[in-house]
């Protein structure tokens, strides 16, 4: 619901849950803290699919794939608005510390010729995770393992090796 408006409040949250706005308040005591929960509960998500991915023993482009399969799923389960994600300073540490694994998985993809060495990381980094988005976003005929083959693909395709 509040992927769909940002702006939407706790008795409207309630009613869509189908509880009273007093239960939610009890769990939550403002808007800010549902919403400090829920980017939590993403973040958590996203930790467990970096995890499962294994971004530093398994070959990068089996890697690549699981990770990009596991964020898929979290982004359609948790479809939270990004901006907003990203200014949320409550999870500031444990996002930066996410986004250095993922960036050190991409140094390494760089290293062994799956991403074109002339191409930043940086730029790697930046392109990857909105890629992702869309793909949860405008392919819900997909499962997760077919919008991350069509995400890596075009990945590798425009950043990939000569």
């Amino acid at each position: 619901m509040l992927a769909d408006d940002p702006a939407a409040s706790i008795a409207a949250i309630a009613a869509e849950a189908g509880v009273d706005r007093r239960t939610v308040y009890r769990r939550f005591a403002s808007r800010e803290e549902l919403l400090a929960a829920i980017y939590e509960a993403r973040y958590e998500a996203v930790a467990r699919a970096i995890e499962d991915s294994r971004l530093r023993e398994a070959p990068v482009a089996v890697a690549l794939h699981r990770y990009v399969e596991g964020i898929i799923g979290v982004n359609r389960k948790w479809p939270v608005e990004l901006t907003r994600l990203r200014a949320e300073e409550t999870i500031r540490e444990r996002r930066d510390s996410l986004i250095r694994e993922v960036d050190a998985f991409l140094e390494r993809a760089a290293a062994e010729g799956l991403l074109r060495a002339d191409t930043p990381v940086a730029w790697a980094s930046s392109l990857l995770p909105q890629l992702m988005h869309l793909a949860a976003q405008q392919l819900p005929q997909l499962s997760d393992a077919q919008a991350a083959d069509m995400v890596v693909d075009t990945f590798l395709r425009g950043l990939g090796g000569r």
